[in-house]
């Protein structure tokens, strides 16, 4: 194997390399602040669950900072976070929505949070996404859903278009998986709503098993309302308490994280 010897002449090395005189160690930005931005519970449950997560990706990023804020419900609020100094001077942040669709927290709140430091950016939500489908079937495994079983996906629901959109494109994801009818829902402030797609299965498949799987992160509120419509099967959000955060869920919030700052 033949080497070829460089020399240093001023700034050019032989060998066409150009290399400046005074460039020795050059010293690279740091990677932005990760801060994990979550809708906010007063579920206890639902707190700690969101709390594991994101203490799970901080061990996970090492030499990156990771913080948690939220958009409501909870302390400390995304824009005054930002605002406080928490952010070190001249150090840059992402802002990755802990939250399962686009709409109004994930696009309206977030980017309004941004102004409060110069130089930050959003991530896009963690879905839809082919792994969240994977923590999907896991869940209604174990809440005793047998193949073959139509299930109804229960999302929380948003006045956005694209909120919506994106619970369609998680329910087709789910379906491919399953290889059997996904039918999204909406707890509130959409169409269909949840008690009425139960109701129609109920009567057109009378004798069967109703069968919902929550799209929702964590334990609260909504969580409580999917109950409330009593199908046969209900299956626990994607985060559950009794149990470390999904390894799917930890790799999305990295990815979103790395794709916001353009790693």
């Amino acid at each position: 194997m033949s080497t070829t010897t460089l020399t240093r002449t001023g700034t050019r090395f032989s060998g066409g390399v150009e290399h400046s005189a005074w460039l020795g160690w050059m010293e690279t930005a740091p990677s932005p602040d990760l801060v994990a931005v979550s809708h906010g519970t007063g579920d206890p449950a639902g707190r700690a669950a969101v709390r594991a997560l994101v203490d799970v990706v901080d061990l996970a990023l090492s030499g990156i900072r990771v913080h948690g804020a939220f958009v409501d419900v909870q302390e400390p609020r995304v824009g005054p976070f930002l605002h406080s100094g928490a952010i070190e001077p001249g150090q840059a942040a992402a802002l990755v929505p802990l939250l399962l669709s686009a709409g109004t927290h994930a696009s309206g709140d977030l980017a309004a949070a941004t102004g409060a430091l110069p130089g930050t950016k959003v991530a896009a939500p963690l879905g839809p996404d082919a792994s969240l489908a994977a923590v999907l079937h896991r869940r209604l495994l174990e809440a005793g859903w047998l193949p073959g079983e139509a299930v109804v996906l229960a999302c929380a629901g948003s006045t956005d278009p694209r909120g919506l959109a994106d619970c369609h494109t998680m329910a087709q994801l789910l379906a491919g998986r399953l290889q059997v009818p996904v039918t999204p829902a909406f707890i509130s402030a959409a169409e269909p709503r949840l008690p009425d797609v139960m109701a129609a299965a109920r009567s057109l498949n009378p004798g069967r098993r109703t069968v919902v799987a929550s799209y929702l992160l964590a334990p609260g509120h909504f969580a409580t309302l999917a109950a409330g419509s009593s199908p046969d099967v209900l299956s626990a959000p994607l985060l559950d308490p009794n149990q470390a955060p999904p390894r799917e869920l930890v790799d999305i919030v990295i990815q979103r994280y790395r794709q916001c700052v353009d790693w």
